[in-house]
């Protein structure tokens, strides 16, 4: 493994480009380019405001700057960079900016949630798509591009409608059997829209295309519901984290749940590998040691590497009882994600904060259980293979694969803390982004085969 040296960033704003040629990172507001191989500066941009939010266009070509706090997105392209785009939603202010799936149309949501405006770069004309709702994930498009499916919220009730995302002409336009609808997730083949309810209600929707309601799923009732929803890549199952500490496995020709996937506070099954991360102190020979100590050895000698042991079942995890009378109690499957050959499962639950949970999909059983020194901030499938990358807001980077388990720490002067990883579609190398820098991580050929 490689590192390389730390650059400044702010907002956690760092990205690699689709076609994986380019990394985009913001320092207030500017926007800088780099060569994803030499990491050398290929443009730098210079916005009206700090950058908020930044998001690449599907075939690499331009990128889009959000500045929220004054209703203004900046779009810069990367074949010239002379020409530069400035879209201004003025008195109706702005909340969420993305691009259409073709790379050519801005999809601006307005302050209050009172409309989406569709910008074409091209033509410069605006349509309007009103009533949005506003909630966590209200606007999802079909892996293909073709489609788009809105939340929409009219006279106190739920909404879908999908649109044709060539021309922007209504498809479909129909009610949800919801309370207080809370997101929307197309399957990856793009057949099916996943619609569930507020955390209030335990309620998830799947409707096909053209708008039938193919099945309701309800767990139990009286209790906070749904906290995360996860397709795998195959669209054979969708899993559901819930509060209860529970995730659901869906499959797609029933839609009947076919396992659950308890998260206990105790480890007791025999073929269910712990991984428990221990720290070990460097070793220092006395010759090196003067006073006062070097910047290097000083950094050395404070710094905590750590190993995997393979802890004897059964295991005890650190298990932190939730504030019940607070909003948004921390328990239950806040995150979760499927590998991309839809083989695992990875999942964290809150109550539980160090541990990542790895679930054989195949056998439909606990595999694999990482603990972890401190709570978990991220975890990241690689695009190309089984292998996991996880990150707990220190200096090291953790990786796991069905081969092992691997802790490394990223070789900087000073203070790194690690909350947020992103893989190069290639699986060669991640960025690896704390509050204030990030660097990049390459990882060997041979590791990568």
């Amino acid at each position: 493994m490689n590192f390389s040296e730390l650059f400044k960033l702010s907002g956690l704003l760092g990205r690699f480009s689709p076609d994986g040629k380019c990394l985009a990172s913001c320092v207030q507001y500017r926007l800088v380019v780099r060569d994803v191989n030499t990491l050398q500066i290929l443009q730098l941009y210079t916005c009206l405001d700090q950058i908020q939010y930044i998001e690449w266009s599907s075939d690499s070509l331009f990128i889009l700057c959000a500045m929220y706090k004054r209703g203004i997105v900046q779009v810069w392209s990367l074949e010239q960079p002379d020409w530069h785009c400035k879209i201004d939603e003025g008195s109706a202010g702005l909340v969420a900016s993305c691009w259409s799936p073709d790379g050519r149309h801005i999809l601006n949501t307005t302050e209050f949630h009172l409309r989406i405006t569709v910008w074409s770069l091209c033509t410069k004309s605006v349509s309007y798509i009103k009533y949005p709702k506003a909630c966590q994930q209200g606007i999802a498009f079909t892996k293909d591009g073709r489609y788009m499916a809105v939340a929409e919220r009219r006279d106190c009730k739920d909404f879908i409608s999908i649109f044709v995302c060539s021309d922007w002409q209504l498809l479909r336009h129909f009610d949800t059997e919801t309370q207080d609808l809370f997101g929307i997730e197309w399957a990856p083949n793009g057949c099916v829209l996943a619609v569930w309810d507020t955390c209030l209600e335990y309620k998830v929707l799947l409707y096909s295309l053209d708008g039938r309601l193919l099945s309701t799923y309800r767990a139990y009732e009286w209790s906070l519901g749904i906290k995360s929803i996860a397709w795998s890549p195959s669209s054979q199952f969708l899993a559901i984290g819930s509060y209860d500490e529970k995730v659901r496995i869906l499959n797609h020709v029933t839609w009947k749940k076919i396992t659950e996937f308890e998260h206990p506070a105790t480890i007791a099954n025999t073929k269910t590998i712990v991984y428990k991360e221990v720290e070990k102190s460097p070793s220092v020979e006395t010759e090196r040691l003067s006073f006062p100590p070097t910047r290097a050895l000083a950094s050395s000698l404070f710094s905590t590497e750590s190993k995997y042991d393979i802890s004897q079942v059964p295991v005890s995890l650190q298990y932190i009882k939730p504030v019940a009378d607070r909003a948004n109690p921390k328990m239950g499957i806040g995150m979760l994600a499927f590998s991309p050959d839809n083989c695992f499962l990875a999942t964290k639950n809150d109550n539980i904060p160090n541990a990542v949970w790895i679930w054989d999909i195949q056998k439909l059983k606990l595999f694999v259980v990482l603990e972890q020194l401190c709570a978990i901030q991220s975890f990241q499938w690689d695009p190309r293979q089984p292998r996991l990358a996880v990150c707990t807001g220190n200096s090291k980077v953790y990786l796991w694969s069905p081969a092992g388990c691997v802790s490394v720490q990223v070789p900087m002067e000073g203070d790194f803390q690690i909350i947020s990883l992103s893989w190069h579609s290639s699986g060669d190398s991640m960025a690896l982004l704390s509050k204030e820098n990030f660097c990049v991580c390459y990882l060997e050929r041979e590791e990568v085969k």
